[in-house]
C-alpha cells in the first residue's frame, strides 16, 4: 500500500511547523519507508502498518492541538513493493524519451 497524506492541526495559529515536525518525527521513528514533501508525506507498507503510522502521527499532533484534519489518498496494489521509488523511476524514463 502506498499512501499520501497530510495532517493539519487546527486552532494552533497560522504556523503549524512544530506540529508537522512532531508528526514527521513519529513517521521517521516508525521505520516505515517514507518521503516528505511540501504538502504531503508518502509512506509505503502493509495496510495495518501504514494505517497504524498515520494514526500514531495523528495522535502525536493531537497532543499539541485540540483538532486536526487529515487528507489521505491510498493506492493498494497487492504484491507490489517499492512503488514509492519505482513509480518515479518509471516517470523519469518516460520523460527521457
Amino acid at each position: 500500500m502506498l499512501a499520501a497524506f497530510s495532517i493539519t492541526p487546527i486552532g494552533t495559529g497560522e504556523s503549524v511547523g512544530d506540529q508537522v515536525a512532531t508528526a514527521v518525527r513519529v513517521i521517521r521513528d516508525s521505520g516505515i519507508t517514507y518521503r516528505t514533501g511540501a504538502s504531503f508525506t508518502e509512506i509505503e507498507g502493509e495496510w495495518d502498518q501504514v494505517m497504524g503510522v498515520i494514526k500514531a502521527a495523528t495522535d502525536a499532533v493531537l497532543t499539541e492541538s485540540d483538532r486536526c484534519s487529515i487528507v489521505l489518498k491510498a493506492d493498494i496494489r497487492p504484491g507490489r513493493t517499492n512503488t514509492l521509488n519505482t513509480e518515479i523511476e518509471s516517470l523519469e524514463r518516460r520523460l527521457a524519451e
